[in-house]
């Protein structure tokens, strides 16, 4: 009976696993670089969206990718693993570093010296794999190799093997089947395993599909919403809100009686300026390279140049002095203008407004660019330029159209300013986030948490005092009675006095996150919640890091468990418990009725003794804690992703379905609720 039971186990296990998700697949060989020396070689195919990190990743930070030698004999290894792919980098804020990744194809190499006439060398190859969603359990890719060494020059005897985590070395005491460790009180399966570790996934499936979500990156529609906001904050400022009507009466007068030619000329004018400025944003990517943009927009050094960048610009539109291109190059333009005719004079025209406007459009283009640069796209930053480009270009030809609209357009004044001067206050802000990418890479902690929300604090109440009119700067015109005198007590319009009202209001949300609040709407901004040094009234809470520990507390307290397959270096486990986590309700529901168990699939402290297990009809040995764990998930769940989130019951049970990556609150505090529901009616 105890055979059935564990042939019709097994065979459960096998079409759970036959299901599971393998994102990246390695093959390992060894090349004979000379009578001396060996190279063990590993390569990768990984899926798309997926990446697997390199060597260089910091403790602290996701799976780096190791060597792990357990058998070398004739052989001394000749330097660390290295990295042989087209390595990428970016600075993580999560994680607070810099992060090195190779996506598509990643490979590795270990070269090693020979030492003796024969050798032998066996390990594995530890790595680690994220997409945008999820990350994978820490993997082993096995190896062994053996050969002649010093007396031979010919290729090595030992054939290459292909590795998927399979354990190919296994020493004479390992070459049985360990059971899994039991608690005591619990009572036994078949093969000696705990009833807890029983797989349970056609009663996961019976529950029907878990929540979750997936996130992409920045859309086309984003980026040009984000350049269409940015063209028309450039259009108000004053370089270029008076040239409109200037340039529109132009084209008229020019062609008084031909008011066709007119706005044939108005049109062209502003197509001339969308194609200046998504020629720009092509340009830019087609010089550096989409990937290379994308890593400069995390590169430390690179953001530090851009935070005195903005913060030179937001100085210039504060009013401490002007920011303009050299006038001998719009005269030149500009002469080479009037010289010309046809389309050409109108286009040169148009690139005369693009230079003479650069100290109002500079600041906002460098900002957009910098974003979507982030898209990892080569024509994001050209779409964001086609929306920035729209923005100033359509008045031109409304107002062409529709020239009676002129005298209804607000005229130029003090308004202006106020606009530019707001947007240097915004750039003052927005120079910190750069600056916070900095800090955060090179640990100086200069910019913690509480550090950036106080400075954000002052910026906003400060610009609040501006819109209310007890702040002034020196383009700031005067205001003056029927008698010529400075007017001192100004009148506050009813427009600066809302938006006044809503920067108060924004700065005083942000005070309570000196003590520790989420503050949400700040939070794709301000460093991590790691990096701040005091949180008021922060609650110890009962939380387990062993399964069978945590669940015999569950048992002995007639009160489900909550299993969270998580790890140190998932990115949107870390998410989930900032967003999701710290909501009041749900914090109070998994405080006061479920019992937590954290499980990290990373963890690396070794077990006592490894451990052999059989999975699809081959051996694999659980060397950490971590194995164990993520052996768990895959055996017991029909999982192997992560963040992976389980309701069960005392005997481990589910009570739910599945719940993974979805920062949808409401969601996320019904399942929770379902969960507890359904314990209940046991």
């Amino acid at each position: 009976m105890k055979k059935l039971l564990f042939l019709l186990s097994l065979l459960v296990a096998q079409t759970a696993f036959a299901q599971f998700h393998e994102p990246v697949q390695f093959s390992v060989k060894q090349n004979k670089l000379s009578p001396t020396e060996i190279e063990v070689v590993f390569t990768g195919s990984v899926e798309p969206g997926w990446h697997v990190y390199s060597t260089d990743i910091a403790d602290g930070g996701p799976t780096r990718a190791e060597l792990t030698l357990e058998k070398k004999q004739g052989v001394k290894p000749n330097g660390p693993l290295r990295p042989t792919g087209k390595v990428k980098r970016e600075m993580d804020e999560m994680f607070g570093m810099e992060l090195s990744f190779m996506e598509g194809t990643a490979s590795f190499s270990q070269r090693f010296t020979l030492t003796e006439p024969t050798y032998e060398v066996a390990g594995y190859l530890t790595y680690g794999a994220c997409n945008d969603e999820n990350c994978m359990p820490p993997t082993n890719v096995e190896f062994s190799f053996r050969g002649q060494g010093l007396t031979s020059s010919g290729p090595s005897s030992s054939p290459s093997l292909v590795g998927k985590g399979v354990d190919t070395i296994a020493t004479q005491k390992d070459s049985v089947t360990t059971p899994l460790p039991t608690r005591e009180g619990l009572e036994e399966g078949p093969m000696g395993e705990s009833l807890l570790w029983t797989p349970v996934i056609d009663e996961l499936k019976a529950f029907g599909q878990g929540e979750a979500t997936s996130s992409s990156d920045a859309g086309w529609l984003r980026i040009f919403l984000l350049g269409l906001l940015g063209g028309l904050a450039a259009l108000l400022t004053p370089c270029v809100w008076p040239i409109i009507p200037m340039t529109v009466s132009f084209f008229l007068k020019r062609n008084k009686d031909d008011r066709a030619a007119g706005i044939r000329e108005a049109v062209t004018y502003g197509l001339s300026i969308i194609v200046i400025y998504m020629a720009l944003g092509l340009l830019v990517t087609l010089l550096f390279g989409a990937s290379a943009l994308n890593a400069l927009s995390t590169n430390a050094v690179f953001n530090i140049f851009f935070f005195l960048l903005l913060l030179l610009f937001a100085a210039s539109f504060l009013g401490g002095f002007e920011i303009t291109l050299p006038s001998s190059w719009s005269n030149a333009v500009d002469s080479k203008a009037t010289r010309t005719t046809g389309l050409l004079s109108i286009f040169l025209m148009a690139f005369t407004l693009v230079l003479v406007s650069f100290s109002c459009t500079g600041p906002i283009i460098g900002f957009l660019l910098v974003e979507v640069a982030s898209t990892g796209n080569i024509i994001g930053p050209a779409i964001g330029m086609f929306g920035f480009a729209l923005a100033l270009a359509l008045p031109f030809t409304l107002f062409a159209l529709f020239p009676s609209w002129l005298k209804a357009a607000p005229k130029s004044g003090n308004w202006m300013n106020c606009i530019k001067v707001c947007l240097g206050f915004l750039e003052l802000a927005f120079s910190l986030k750069f600056l916070s990418v900095a800090d955060l890479a090179y640990g100086w902690h200069l910019l913690d948490r509480e550090t950036f929300l106080s400075l954000w604090i002052i910026i906003f109440a400060l610009l609040g005092a501006y819109l209310i009119g007890w702040l002034r700067f020196p383009h700031d015109e005067e205001e003056y009675d029927e008698m010529g005198e400075v007017v001192v007590h100004q009148r506050t319009s009813v427009t600066r006095f809302f938006l006044a009202l809503i920067s108060f209001a924004f700065a005083l949300y942000m005070v309570p996150g000196l003590w520790g609040a989420p503050c949400k709407t700040v939070s794709a901004f301000a460093p991590p919640m790691k990096t701040q040094d005091f949180v008021l009234g922060q609650k110890e809470t009962l939380h387990f890091e062993d399964y069978e520990e945590g669940m015999a507390y569950a048992r002995a307290n007639h009160k489900p468990a909550f299993l969270d397959f998580t790890g140190y270096g998932c990115v949107n486990c870390r998410k989930m418990e900032a967003a999701v986590w710290t909501h009041p309700e749900v914090q109070q529901v998994m405080d006061d009725d479920f019992v937590v168990i954290s499980l990290f699939v990373d963890e690396k402290t070794p077990l006592e003794e490894p451990i052999i297990v059989d999975e699809m009809g081959e051996k694999r040995k659980l060397r950490t804690i971590g194995d164990k764990w993520s052996y768990l998930q895959r055996s017991k769940f029909g999982a192997n992703a992560q963040p992976f989130y389980v309701l069960v019951d005392g005997d481990g049970h589910p009570l739910a379905p599945s719940y993974s990556y979805n920062e949808d609150v409401p969601a996320y505090l019904q399942w929770l609720k379902n969960g507890l529901k359904n314990y209940r009616k046991q």
